[in-house]
């Protein structure tokens, strides 16, 4: 590799992918096969893929949300509380000042929620409860993020997350059940975040050590795993707006 080549590339690594140490180790000496470096390499480019990823995760949703112009099959109770669980990661990671490639899906799949939350009150013929519900989810926000808000009660907020991811999944599961069908949920969306939040049980380990992040994306891995699960059980089945349309 050329000095510039070499330049170029320690400038597109350092210090977004590496730190400058595990740059030489990797591509200076060639020791390849450095496990901690190796690791650090990996988090990073898996955090900031799903980082990336998270621009787009939710957009099939609302997408297929607006085509159908119909929510059916969305628990709003389910996005309610995912939007509880992803304010908290923002809010405690932010707080604990831990690298965006650890939590920066949180900051995009947060606003991609709170479209849902809209949307299914919208179609649902409550216009004007949405648009107070945006102003007063921005208001609480932004109280959240400033100092006036004890650390105790942001790290009381991330230890909600456990039973807001479990009792959201398992809400939308049920109406899952009870509806014999899953409406209109997007089959690319609970994938991507399944996929997503598997991938997060690492990165929240190497990047950030702490027990409360991962723990809260085993237990939401789990969660959506269950979601993804009922939708290829129920892949073929009709819904009654699907069953309108045809006849």
């Amino acid at each position: 590799m050329t000095a510039e080549g070499g330049g170029a590339l320690k400038r597109a690594l350092v210090p977004l992918l590496l730190p400058e140490k595990c740059y030489d180790r990797l591509f200076v000496q060639w020791d390849l096969l450095h496990v901690p470096c190796l690791k650090i390499l990996l988090s990073k480019g898996l955090g900031l893929g799903i980082v990336s990823a998270s621009l787009l995760v939710k957009l099939p949703q609302v997408f297929k949300i607006l085509s159908a112009k119909s929510a059916e099959g969305l628990s709003l109770q389910s996005v309610m509380l995912e939007l509880v669980a992803l304010t908290g990661t923002m809010v405690y990671s932010t707080t604990n000042k831990f690298p965006f490639s650890s939590w920066g899906e949180a900051l995009f799949l947060m606003l991609q929620t709170l479209t849902i939350g809209f949307l299914v009150l919208h179609y649902r013929g409550q216009t004007v409860k949405g648009v107070a519900f945006l102003v007063c989810y921005t208001l609480l926000l932004l109280l959240l993020l400033s100092p006036l808000t004890p650390l105790a009660v942001v790290t009381w907020l991330q230890a909600s997350n456990v039973p807001a991811v479990v009792g959201g999944r398992l809400l939308q599961a049920t109406t899952n059940y009870y509806n014999g069908h899953t409406g209109q949920l997007s089959a690319i969306t609970v994938f991507l975040l399944f996929g997503g939040s598997l991938a997060r049980i690492f990165t929240s380990i190497q990047e950030t050590g702490d027990p409360l992040m991962a723990g809260t994306f085993v237990v939401s891995s789990l969660c959506n795993g269950i979601i993804a699960a009922q939708l290829l059980y129920y892949w073929n089945a009709k819904t009654p707006h699907r069953q309108k349309k045809e006849q």
